[in-house]
């Protein structure tokens, strides 16, 4: 599935890692635009899950009108052709208003889905995927990821080793159609005329970055964020596996089951939030249709806008 090309080139894309300030951006942009956000945030789907998504408030989503949010209960799946079907209708929507749909998140797999099209891949073989995922239980994550980089060294490139579900996807694909996962995805890239042209993602000091993801983490934990995760936790039907894996929600968990005490859950918290910055750094800088946007540390939103609109001037 592709997106078409007369949508897409109507749309523009704010990415960039956690923390780094796309939110009042987004804001500044939108209404520079008038446009209507989307966002690109594979956990603020989930409805209940908004602190730990730090997901747009009753104020932001009042100021600029926001979609692809609260889509989803805890228990449900939502794969990337759902969230790809999704914002094809909400951008037809949006322009039909007249207004212009602006993306914004840090899911690199939406962004790719929307610029490349979505990759189905060739039908589950089961049996194959489950040898994978007790190869990954009995002698850990490392060999699987191993055996992926062997076959298909880009998409292990792009994937964390602890994020069997989608290494033992791309090896199954290889392991059914003798194609690399990566090779396949390459089909979708588009022709620079079909590329859109407002195609941004920030990059902020990594210093910096980290000592926000830190304050970040401290907030969400003033804010309720615990309580947050117990009220979910009790949720019936019980929370998907992918929930279960979200960033604050997994390590909250993991203290609430007994696997580790308070402090430790935040420290991995802090962590594990920083790791996921640094990759989401390296998928954004590997799309070639995003352009890149320095962000320093006395930079302010408005700062940001301004350097944006100095980019469409001079292209």
């Amino acid at each position: 599935m592709q997106f078409p090309t007369e949508v897409l080139q109507q749309c523009w894309f704010l990415a960039g890692p956690t923390a780094c300030g796309k939110t009042e951006l987004s804001l500044l942009l939108a209404e520079h635009l008038n446009a209507e956000i989307l966002a690109m945030d594979s956990m603020s789907l989930y409805r209940g899950m908004d602190i730990g998504t730090a997901k747009a408030s009753a104020a932001e989503r009042e100021r600029v009108p926001h979609h692809l949010l609260d889509l989803i209960d805890v228990h449900e799946k939502y794969s990337v052709a759902d969230y790809f079907e999704a914002a094809e209708t909400c951008c037809r929507e949006i322009i039909e208003r007249g207004r212009t749909p602006l993306f914004v998140g840090g899911t690199g797999l939406y962004l790719r889905a929307i610029l490349r099209g979505v990759f189905n891949g060739p039908s589950a073989d089961w049996d194959y995927r489950r040898e994978m995922e007790t190869l990954a239980e009995t002698e850990g994550n490392e060999v699987l990821h191993r055996r992926l980089a062997a076959v298909d060294p880009v998409s292990a490139k792009k994937l964390h080793p602890n994020d069997v579900r989608r290494v033992a996807r791309a090896l199954e694909v290889y392991h059914v159609s003798g194609v690399p996962l990566s090779a396949q995805h390459a089909e979708g890239i588009l022709t620079p005329e079909e590329c859109p042209a407002h195609v941004y993602w920030l990059l902020p000091d990594r210093e910096w970055l980290y000592e926000r993801i830190n304050l970040r983490v401290d907030q969400m934990l003033e804010e309720g964020l615990l309580d947050e995760v117990k009220q979910i936790l009790a949720a019936d039907p019980p929370m998907d596996r992918t929930a279960r894996q979200a960033l604050g929600y997994k390590e909250l968990i993991d203290y609430l089951e007994g696997a580790c005490t308070y402090e430790r859950a935040v420290e991995l918290l802090k962590q594990q939030t920083r790791r996921f910055a640094k990759r989401q750094h390296t998928f954004f800088r590997n799309i070639k249709e995003c352009r890149e946007l320095p962000v320093h540390p006395e930079d302010k939103p408005a700062d940001l806008l301004k350097k944006i609109l100095g980019f469409e001037r001079n292209n």
